[in-house]
């Protein structure tokens, strides 16, 4: 991963920790896809807090002179995408990230999902 995308990475994933997103977990990609090379995969506990973390990227990453390809997935709140180009960051309910798995589409850990109210761990 190169530095430009390490930078936009840090500043991604700070920008989730404050607005409290939840599993924030980061995978490199360079070796899977030409497409991008950092993906952010990051859960919100409601339609609203989903659309304010994946905001929050957006403005904190412009802010930084980083460019936003297009996000997606606003209305709903349900899964809101943020394509930075060389970085995509998901922001998920948790029964749509458990559903979807990402994570081990992509190489990661699953995450799982208690909808009892406990919080994720990693499998």
């Amino acid at each position: 991963m190169n530095e430009h995308t390490q930078q936009m990475r840090e500043v991604a994933v700070a920008a989730l920790e404050d607005i409290k997103g939840k599993e924030i977990l980061v995978l490199d990609t360079t070796q899977l896809t030409d497409l991008f090379d950092c993906m952010i995969v990051a859960t919100g506990e409601s339609n609203r807090q989903v659309r304010a973390l994946a905001n929050n990227v957006s403005v904190e990453l412009k802010a930084k002179g980083f460019e936003i390809v297009s996000t997606e997935g606003e209305d709903s709140g349900e899964w809101v995408l943020v394509d930075a180009g060389d970085l995509v960051v998901h922001v998920m309910l948790p029964p749509v990230r458990d559903y979807y798995d990402l994570e081990q589409l992509w190489g990661g850990q699953k995450p799982t999902f208690n909808p009892l109210g406990k919080s994720w761990s990693a499998v």
